[in-house]
């Protein structure tokens, strides 16, 4: 079974419709619960709670909104008071996997080979991961501020970047890439899953309609992948 928040006010939400709820389900005793109906879609609030995990990676693969709140919502709980912890460790495992992609983008394009260890390639890895997510991460934010709502509270903006994070998991892809030889279109179709994966996740999280999220996801993207162009036409020369 997974696991789901049940307690708290207004911690939950259906998965089908998005609304707050209390409770998704009520326990009678161990192994015995009743799924809770949600009031708004007269559906059952969150049937992923009988699912198996890997039911619900192939439907988060599968990029389905229900998955999504599932995840985002009620396994991870945005209103949970570690929510801080929860970006930060996320936080952490987004830029080591960011890192695995520069290294392999500087690798098939600058002839990196298999060394990673030296002290230039790693500061010429930590700066292009450094300098790209912060303009990500600006680019995302001014997007959801002026075209999304100007007024949100802290929070939202916390809850919009633990989501993308989250979302980002197709990343986990690239460990596979520093074993096995793999063409380097692999790693732009990765890169195009993450992205398709961020706009799901950031219209669950701002209930915005699609487009307007996937706009803003591409820009941040676009963003990040010039700065990606940018350093690596400079710091070959640089460091040479």
């Amino acid at each position: 079974m997974s696991k789901s928040a049940k307690k708290g006010e207004e911690t939950v939400v259906c998965v089908n419709c998005g609304t707050r709820l209390n409770t998704l389900y009520i326990q009678y005793s161990p192994g015995n619960i009743r799924l809770m109906k949600c009031d708004n879609c007269k559906a059952v609030a969150d049937p992923y709670i009988e699912c198996e995990f890997m039911i619900i990676l192939i439907d988060l693969i599968l990029h389905k909104p229900k998955a999504y709140r599932h995840l985002l919502y009620n396994m991870l709980s945005f209103k949970s008071e570690d929510i801080k912890g929860t970006i930060w460790k996320s936080a952490l495992l987004f830029l080591l996997l960011d890192a695995i992609r520069v290294f392999l983008l500087k690798r098939f394009n600058d002839d990196y080979g298999n060394s990673f260890l030296s002290m230039p390639k790693c500061r010429e890895v930590f700066l292009d991961v450094l300098l790209g997510n912060i303009v990500f991460i600006v680019v995302l934010l001014l997007g959801t501020r002026f075209f999304v709502n100007c007024s949100l509270p802290i929070t939202s903006y916390l809850e919009i970047l633990l989501a993308v994070f989250v979302s980002s998991f197709f990343k986990v892809y690239l460990v596979a890439m520093m074993v096995w030889e793999f063409p380097s279109a692999v790693l732009y179709i990765i890169e195009m899953f993450v992205l398709s994966s961020n706009a799901v996740a950031f219209r669950v999280s701002t209930q915005q309609e699609a487009i307007r999220c996937i706009s803003i996801c591409l820009s941040a993207h676009a963003a990040k992948f010039l700065v990606d162009y940018w350093l690596l036409s400079l710091l070959p020369s640089s460091s040479r």
